[in-house]
This record gives structure tokens, C-alpha cells and sequence, in this order.
């Protein structure tokens, strides 16, 4: 039976599911939304649909899946339980993801972060395929980050690269995640569309949310925040370069500390503004690197939209050998 491997990408908004052969080509895929009530299981159905329809593209039938990655938000143990994944709905406990997923889909299943799934991709794949050391910067509805060390992904006891809770401003704003003055306060989209609401309902002019209800979308996504930049909406460019300063310090006090030898920027705003605002947040480096006669090479994350899943499929090989 041929090689074929599924990789699932779970986001806040979407899930992302693709499968691949033996050298990473995709041959289907498949793009859901995330459900907004409901609960673990529910996700977890809606991951099962999204990885039949990408399988049905690749002519692989139930049951024929060599194995399945999954990059998920939240807390993950090695025996594939997710815990605590926020931006889902009602996840505050834990869920065995990896065996319900397994008994489902007929293949072995692991899962791991998705934020350091997506980094590895970049290394391994992608844009950073050239280094041995990484910095994943991925700005989107918060801002994740990944490291690769001399090659390995480097995961501290399990909470490294949380670059979206660098300090950039001790008495700062007051983050999604209750501390105050995180880079992601700045620089989450989330923070940034309750930003723009407050700053709309004290009389501030934008077409921020006109442009939200002409695309039918319940929340700012990258693509409105893009279209509003494209009109010169004057609290779009505010936000978003703060974004991009807040993005600048967090960066590069991460640099000062670790002298990776790329820095590669992905995620849903990431991609979305491409890279007219990577050279944007490489300016905002300089200033604040110690070492700025020789700085990292900064670059937009090369394998798009599709990244975090194809990453994930890189979880299913090493999955499927111990199967085998």
C-alpha cells in the first residue's frame, strides 16, 4: 500500500488538513472551520470530516492513512491529551485527542504543539531549510513563537517559546492572558480588534468593521486588517504599527538572548501582509539588537496557508515506524 500521510492544522479559526506521499507533496486537502460551541468532541468530529475529505482527494479510503499528525493549541502530553487549549471552545480540561482521533481515522495518531509543528516545518521544509538555528515568530490571533537549537527543536519543560508574553512594556496594556505589557497585548490580533472596538466606540473613524461586515466575518480577521491598510484606514496603520514595534522589541530581546541565525515570520497576519511588513518588522529589530553588525536573516515563512499541516505530517513519520 502506498505511503500516505495526514497532517492536521487546528486553529482558533480553521482546521487545516492535508495529506501527503513519502516526500511531502500534497495530494489533498481539506479546510473547515473551527465550531464555536460545542466542545472537545465536536472538534474532534470536525478534524475526522476535514481528514476524510482531504483522504478522499488523495485516493486513499478509510483505514489507508500510513499515520496522522495533529499541531494543536493548548497543553500536550506525550500520549496525545490536550489540555487547556483556549482558543477552542469549552477546552478548559483535558481531552484524549490522539486515541479518540486513532479509533476514528484507523491509523496512529500524534500530536503535538502547533506553533512548534509549524516552526519545525519552516526548518526542516521551508524557509529556513538553509540554518541550524530558528526563531518561528507566527502573528495571528496571538503571536506564537518556536526555537530550533543546533537542530532540534528546543522546548524547555514544555512552555518555550511563548515570544507573544515577552515584556515589551513593564506597565503596558493588559494582555489576553491577564499579565500586563506582553508583546501579544500589542501585536495579537485578538488584543488588536478589541483595540480598534474601544477606540470605534469613542468616535474613532475606521472602516475596520464595515469592511468586517461586507466579507461576513463575525471578527477581524488578517484579511480585513489587509483590505483596511489597502484604503489607508488611519487606526488600521496605527495598530498595526504598533504591532510591528511591539514585534520589533519582543524579537529582537529574544535575539539578544539566543543569536539564532534566522528569524522566519509566519502565522494569518504574517502571511496575509507578507513581505512589505517583514522588511517593516526587521527595521523595528534593529534598534533594539545588541550584535546589529550582524544580524539574523529575517524571512516570510515559506510553505503558506498549508504550513502547520504539512509540519504535522512530519509528526506522522515519526509516528508510523513503532506502527509499522
Amino acid at each position: 500500500m502506498a505511503t500516505r500521510y495526514g497532517g492536521v492544522d487546528l486553529g482558533g479559526t480553521k482546521i487545516q488538513a492535508v495529506v501527503v506521499d513519502e516526500n511531502h507533496e500534497v495530494l489533498g486537502s481539506s479546510r473547515h472551520p473551527t465550531p464555536t460551541t460545542g466542545g472537545p468532541a465536536d472538534v474532534a468530529l470536525a478534524i475526522v470530516g476535514a481528514m476524510r475529505e482531504a483522504s478522499e482527494q488523495a485516493s486513499a479510503g478509510p483505514g489507508e492513512l500510513t499515520a496522522v499528525g495533529v499541531g494543536s493549541p493548548g497543553v500536550i502530553d506525550d500520549d496525545g491529551t490536550v489540555t487547556s487549549a483556549r482558543n477552542l471552545p469549552d477546552w478548559e480540561g483535558s481531552y484524549p485527542l490522539a486515541e479518540k482521533l486513532e479509533a476514528a481515522l484507523a491509523a496512529p495518531v500524534a500530536v503535538s504543539n502547533d506553533v512548534n509543528v509549524a516552526t519545525q516545518a519552516e526548518f526542516e521544509l521551508g524557509a529556513a531549510k538553509p540554518f541550524q538555528s530558528l526563531l518561528g515568530v507566527f502573528w495571528g490571533t496571538g503571536v506564537g513563537g518556536g526555537i530550533v537549537l543546533s537542530g532540534e527543536l528546543w522546548e524547555g519543560r514544555g512552555g518555550a517559546g511563548e515570544i507573544g508574553h515577552m515584556v515589551v512594556k513593564s506597565d503596558g496594556r493588559t494582555c489576553p492572558c491577564g499579565r500586563t505589557g506582553c508583546m501579544e497585548a500589542y501585536a495579537g490580533r485578538g488584543a488588536m480588534e478589541a483595540r480598534a472596538r474601544e477606540e470605534h466606540d469613542d468616535g474613532k473613524k475606521t472602516v475596520l468593521f464595515e469592511i468586517m461586515e461586507e466579507k461576513g466575518k463575525p471578527r477581524l480577521s488578517s484579511g480585513v486588517w489587509a483590505k483596511a491598510l489597502e484604503r489607508d484606514d488611519k487606526l488600521a496603520h496605527r495598530l498595526i504599527d504598533q504591532a510591528v514595534e511591539a514585534l520589533g522589541v519582543g524579537i529582537a530581546s529574544a535575539l539578544n538572548l539566543l543569536d539564532v541565525e534566522a528569524v522566519v515570520i509566519g502565522g494569518g497576519l504574517g502571511l496575509r501582509l507578507g513581505d512589505p511588513y517583514v522588511e517593516k518588522i526587521r527595521a523595528a529589530i534593529m534598534p533594539h539588537l545588541f550584535a546589529d553588525h550582524r544580524p539574523p536573516e529575517v524571512l516570510l515563512a515559506s510553505l503558506g496557508d498549508l504550513g502547520g499541516a504539512i509540519g504535522a505530517t512530519l509528526l506522522a513519520v515519526d509516528k508510523a515506524p513503532a506502527h509499522a
